[in-house]
């Protein structure tokens, strides 16, 4: 197949009518990485979960376990960069002489990833002219924890990848397990996103607790 039916295949599926599309590109290449309607985030489900899978019942033990803190939930994180902030312990409300023998110890863990748009298969005048819409979802697991247990945020960046066109930040307190944004106009010369998604964690000597996320972001 010749590249300019490449591009007449990949225009007529998304119908494109309008959109600038440049001989110069690798048509072949383009249609097959599907830039359009797909997550573009590499390992989006890094707990092997989705919105679509519920979590599985925790593990009742006879003993309880014991141990360090674990601050990181297991999971295959490739493609993200990962990081803990492991909050101070919380006396307050402790009246004056009472014995402690255990306090809950609190965590945010943090998943980062940067994504090129360019590399996925767009092409800057798609992106500056015809601004295909850019979506994003995620989903948390409700919980009375505290009163934000789940952040994201994200930031649409520049050709350089640290120049910020536009970000979006939300802390959600009510009890709805989804959230999505869409940007419908973006200035031009964006071309690489930036996602952090943010769990609030629990441990104690008896029990670890985490917030599951699995984000997805397509243009569409």
């Amino acid at each position: 197949m010749s590249a300019a039916e490449f591009r007449k295949k990949f225009e007529a599926e998304w119908s494109l009518i309008g959109a600038p599309m440049p001989d110069s590109l690798d048509w072949k290449s383009v249609y097959e990485a599907k830039p359009l309607g797909r997550n573009l985030l590499r390992n989006p489900a890094p707990f092997g979960l989705s919105k679509d899978t519920p979590p599985p019942e925790p593990e009742l033990h006879d003993v309880p376990i014991r141990g360090p803190p674990r601050f990181q939930p297991d999971g295959d994180y490739t493609g993200w960069t990962t990081s803990t902030e492991v909050l101070p312990y919380d006396n307050s409300g402790i009246p004056p002489g009472v014995v402690i023998c255990e306090l809950p110890r609190y965590s945010w863990f943090s998943m980062e990833q940067v994504v090129d748009l360019k590399a996925e298969g767009l092409w800057e005048e798609m992106l500056d002219e015809f601004q295909p819409e850019i979506v994003i979802q995620d989903w948390y697991e409700e919980s009375q924890l505290h009163e934000f247990i789940y952040q994201l945020h994200v930031k649409l960046l520049g050709a350089d990848k640290s120049t910020v066109i536009s970000e979006h930040t939300v802390n959600p307190t009510e009890d709805c397990s989804i959230y999505s944004h869409t940007w419908k106009e973006v200035s031009p010369g964006c071309y690489s996103l930036q996602l952090i998604s943010r769990c609030f964690m629990h441990f104690s000597v008896l029990s670890c607790r985490c917030r599951m996320c699995s984000p997805a972001m397509d243009l569409v």
